[in-house]
C-alpha cells in the first residue's frame, strides 16, 4: 500500500510540475513533509480546472459530476483508483480539511460551464472564492496542521492572496479567456472598451489583495513561509509588468516572468530567509 500510495503522490508532483513551473519552484522551498501534501492539493484542482477549460470534446458537465462524486466517495472510503484524487483524499483526511471548501471549490468549476460573463460584484467574488480563495484555506490547514487559532488568524491573509493571485492570472489572460474560453471575469467589463481607467480599477482592487496579504505570509511557520513568499513575489512581478503595460499589450499577449528573473526572486527569498529577514 505505501508503494501505491507514494505512485499517487508522484503523479500529482507531475501534474504540478507540468502544469506550473512558478508554484513548483514556491514547493521546493517548503520544508519536505510540506511538499506532498500541497502537491497533492495542487493535482486535484488543476484537473478540475482542465475539465472545464480544455475538455471541449467531452461532455464536461458530465465528466466534472463524475470527478465530483468520485471524489467524495474517495474522501469517504480512504482510497481511490484515480492516482490523483488517491493522493488528494489522504491529505483531506490527514489534515481534516474542510469538506465544504472542496464543494466550493467544484461550485466555482460548475460556473464555469454555464457562465461567461460575471454581471455584478457578488457573482464574481462568490467565483474568486470558490476558485481561489478556498484553495488557498486548504493549503492554509497544511501549513498549520493541528493549530486552530492560527489557522483562523491566517485565514483572512490566506483568502486575500489565492484571490490575488486569481485575478492577477485574469488580467493577464484576458485574450486568451475570451477567444478560446468565451469568458469575461471581471463583472461588467467590454473589452472594446478596455482603457487604462479600466485597467487601474482592477489593478487597485488586486493591490489591495496583496498589500492585505503580506502580513499573513509574514506569520507563516517557517516550514511553509519561503515557498509561498516565493509565488507572492512571482506574482507581484507580474502584477507590476500588467500594470506598466498598455491595454493594447495585454490584449495582444501573455506577459510572463523570464525564467531568469524568476531565479533572481528565488536566490533573493533564500538570502532573505538565511538572514531572518522573511
Amino acid at each position: 500500500m505505501q508503494l501505491y500510495q507514494s505512485s499517487c503522490v508522484k503523479c500529482s508532483e507531475i501534474i504540478t510540475k507540468k502544469y506550473s513551473t512558478s508554484f513548483s519552484v514556491g514547493i521546493r522551498l517548503f520544508d519536505k513533509e510540506l511538499r506532498d501534501p500541497i502537491y497533492s492539493i495542487y493535482g486535484f484542482v488543476r484537473f478540475a480546472d482542465e475539465i472545464v477549460d480544455t475538455f471541449h470534446a467531452f461532455n464536461k458537465k458530465e465528466l466534472l459530476q463524475d470527478y465530483r462524486q468520485e471524489t467524495f466517495k474517495a474522501i469517504t472510503q480512504k482510497i481511490s483508483l484515480n492516482p490523483i484524487l488517491h493522493s488528494f483524499q489522504e491529505v483531506v483526511n490527514e489534515y481534516g480539511i474542510d469538506h465544504e471548501l472542496i464543494n466550493d471549490f467544484l461550485g466555482s468549476m460548475e460556473m464555469d460551464l454555464h457562465k461567461n460573463t460575471y454581471e455584478n460584484r457578488a457573482l464574481y467574488e462568490k467565483y474568486i472564492y470558490g476558485s481561489a480563495e478556498v484553495v488557498g484555506l486548504m493549503c492554509l490547514q497544511v501549513f498549520t496542521g493541528n493549530d486552530r487559532k492560527l489557522y483562523e488568524d491566517l485565514a483572512p491573509s490566506a483568502k486575500s492572496l489565492g484571490a490575488a493571485f486569481q485575478k492577477i492570472n485574469f488580467l493577464r489572460d484576458m485574450k486568451s479567456d475570451l477567444n478560446e474560453r468565451g469568458r469575461i471575469y471581471f463583472p461588467g467589463l467590454d473589452l472594446s472598451k478596455f482603457d487604462e481607467y479600466a485597467k487601474q480599477e482592477i489593478l487597485k482592487d488586486i493591490q489591495q489583495n496583496l498589500d492585505e496579504s503580506l502580513e499573513g505570509i509574514r506569520c507563516l511557520p517557517k516550514s511553509a513561509r519561503r515557498g509561498v513568499y516565493l509565488a507572492y513575489l512571482y506574482y507581484l512581478h507580474l502584477f507590476r509588468k500588467l500594470r506598466n503595460a498598455s491595454t493594447e499589450t495585454i490584449l495582444a499577449e501573455r506577459i510572463r516572468i523570464s525564467d531568469k528573473r524568476k531565479a533572481y526572486l528565488m536566490m533573493n527569498v533564500i538570502v532573505k530567509n538565511s538572514f531572518n529577514l522573511l
